[in-house]
């Protein structure tokens, strides 16, 4: 059983890429509940933009979370601004469509170092201090189906977002053994009604094709996953997935990691 942070109001959030999609409408949705917002994002215009529309107390910070100094410096300040953080969601990602020998390296190192940099820096700089505090919290971290099934053309983006999956479990194992009132949730979305893809080729170090669809699945409302987060911070629920229409395949992946010994083939038929 995990964590569970009951009472937001009044609390604080922080969320990276914060500007648009999942991390704007977790905003939102953390202010209707009345708490306060740190809102972190690269794009500074943008998150000024969104910063704007959100109706709470807001300190919103550019920042890229690639960095181990800024995503410190973001925790401090934080912490300075509202004396504590209660829900920390790692949530600041991008989107690369490379086969894994054609990724080149500047594309490893920038596709990695925003959707697993970003989660270690985040644990790294704001844990010691929200353990410190002695305050129950929360920590999000935003993987994807792609962090719980591999599919193909996109494997450098599996590589990270399975990685954050790890991250997260290890996360949940030490806070727990440790007795820290701190829960973990891993945020494993399948196709949401963002920017990623056209923010991704907007700020990735190359360019070329983004040719993947997941056929057959609605794409979701970022406000409808931003009510699936609070609902999984209340329960303490460590797994946050979004659409059932994956749940055959994750049990098909696991039956032939336990049964077969094979790799298995994702498709959605």
């Amino acid at each position: 059983m995990g964590r569970r942070l009951h009472d937001l109001d009044g609390k604080v959030a922080v969320v990276t890429g914060a500007a648009s999609g999942i991390g704007f409408a977790l905003c939102e949705r953390f202010a209707a509940e009345g708490m306060r917002v740190v809102m972190a994002d690269v794009e500074a215009t943008a998150l000024d933009e969104a910063a704007a529309r959100v109706d709470a107390d807001v300190l919103a910070l550019p920042v890229d979370v690639r960095s181990w100094e800024a995503t410190d410096e973001l925790a401090a300040r934080s912490f300075e601004r509202f004396g504590a953080v209660h829900v920390l969601c790692n949530n600041a990602g991008v989107q690369l469509e490379r086969r894994v020998w054609e990724a080149t390296p500047a594309e490893w190192e920038w596709l990695l170092g925003v959707n697993l940099g970003g989660v270690i820096h985040g644990v790294h700089a704001f844990l010691p201090r929200m353990i410190a505090s002695g305050e129950s919290g929360h920590v999000v971290n935003t993987a994807s189906i792609g962090g719980l099934i591999a599919f193909p053309g996109i494997a450098p983006y599996t590589c990270g977002k399975f990685a954050v999956v790890g991250l997260s479990e290890g996360l949940a194992h030490d806070l727990l053994a440790n007795d820290v009132p701190i829960g973990v949730s891993v945020l494993c979305p399948g196709p949401v009604l963002t920017s990623l893809r056209e923010n991704s080729a907007r700020l990735r170090p190359n360019t070329g094709p983004d040719p993947m669809t997941l056929d057959g699945v609605e794409r979701m409302h970022p406000s409808e996953v931003a009510g699936a987060v609070v609902d999984g911070i209340r329960t303490g629920r460590f797994w946050i997935l979004t659409h059932p229409e994956y749940d055959d395949l994750i049990r098909r992946r696991t039956e032939g990691l336990l049964e077969t010994g094979t790799v298995f083939a994702a498709a959605l038929q």
